[in-house]
């Protein structure tokens, strides 16, 4: 039976993608790793990474073993810290898969409160617009909105329980180019786009109104990734490029002062806000169940979108 920290230092180099690397973020030497690694290849009879002077990469069965080990050391490392809790406060790691607008819109107004109050606890985000699996990612627990959520989670709300896509863009552009009347309007505008990991644009642009909904495809002069760049298309919006569709509480503090004018808002459409969603087939690692706890207390209350 292979040794769990040789298994953990397997684990480790494939994460970091180098020996070199997953030492610079541990305790243990370049070489110690190289020679776990070793140890656990000879006890397996498998080569589990392929190696060059510049590359590492896992071999087949490196990838198999990576994918069945990562949630199994996770459930290890769970038990472990649910044992040491028992007689202290909650301390360890809780990693966090989140998308970007909650990483800027949800987390600022929870985080404060919660490392303060516990302050053994080590916080990680790992900000990913995409479908993830959370447990094969590492991670004990992810923030997504409904129409996200993985199978078989317990999701529990957090932040603001409505939320809205808000539509803006600078006033002189406005001036210039005219201010839309129906949505149908933008489609004569420059709009500025976000692409998803996946390819797919953030279009339509999907507005409501008295019962009617209204579906267009706007086009323009920019696209930019969702999450990473998304504060470019926003300060392509304030300089007066074109049209801006976003969570209203991204764009909040342009339309308070002024640098962007909101754009048909009586059009504006509410949606449910997100949810923090864990595996209920785990142990629950006391960090996490800290969050919970902090969560319920607190409310779990993230940005509010302003009156009017």
């Amino acid at each position: 039976m292979p040794d769990l920290s040789d298994l953990s230092a397997f684990l480790a180099v494939a994460e970091a993608r180098g020996f070199r690397q997953a030492a610079r973020t541990g305790t243990v030497s370049a070489s110690a790793l190289s020679a776990a690694v070793r140890r656990l290849e000879g006890s397996l009879g498998l080569r589990l990474f392929h190696r060059s002077t510049r590359s590492l990469a896992p071999t087949e069965a490196g990838l198999r073993l990576i994918e069945r080990l990562r949630p199994a050391l996770g459930e290890v490392n769970a038990a472990l810290e649910l044992a040491g809790a028992a007689s202290g406060e909650p301390a360890g790691t809780l990693r966090l898969n989140v998308p970007a607008s909650a990483a800027r819109l949800v987390l600022p107004a929870i985080l404060p409160g919660f490392l303060g109050r516990y302050p053994a606890i080590r916080l990680e985000i790992v900000a990913e617009e995409g479908f993830v699996d959370m447990v094969a990612a590492g991670c004990d627990a992810g923030i997504r909105y409904d129409d996200r959520l993985e199978q078989d989670m317990i999701a529990v709300p957090i932040g603001a329980r409505t939320q809205r896509y808000a539509t803006a863009a600078a006033p002189r552009y406005l001036d210039r180019r005219g201010r839309p009347a129906h949505p149908r309007d933008l489609l004569a505008h420059d709009c500025l786009l976000g692409r998803f990991r996946s390819g797919a644009l953030t279009s339509p642009w999907e507005f409501e109104r008295a019962g009617e909904v209204v579906l267009v495809e706007p086009t323009g002069p920019l696209v930019v990734s969702t999450g990473g760049a998304t504060d470019l298309a926003v300060d392509m919006a304030v300089a007066g490029l074109g049209v801006v569709q976003l969570f209203e509480g991204w764009l909040a503090p342009h339309l308070s002062s002024g640098a962007l004018e909101p754009v048909l808002p009586d059009w504006w459409q509410d949606f449910s806000g997100p949810f923090l969603y864990y595996s209920g087939r785990r142990l629950v690692p006391p960090p996490l169940r800290a969050f919970l706890d902090h969560l319920r207390e607190t409310g779990g209350r993230g940005f509010t979108a302003p009156e009017g």
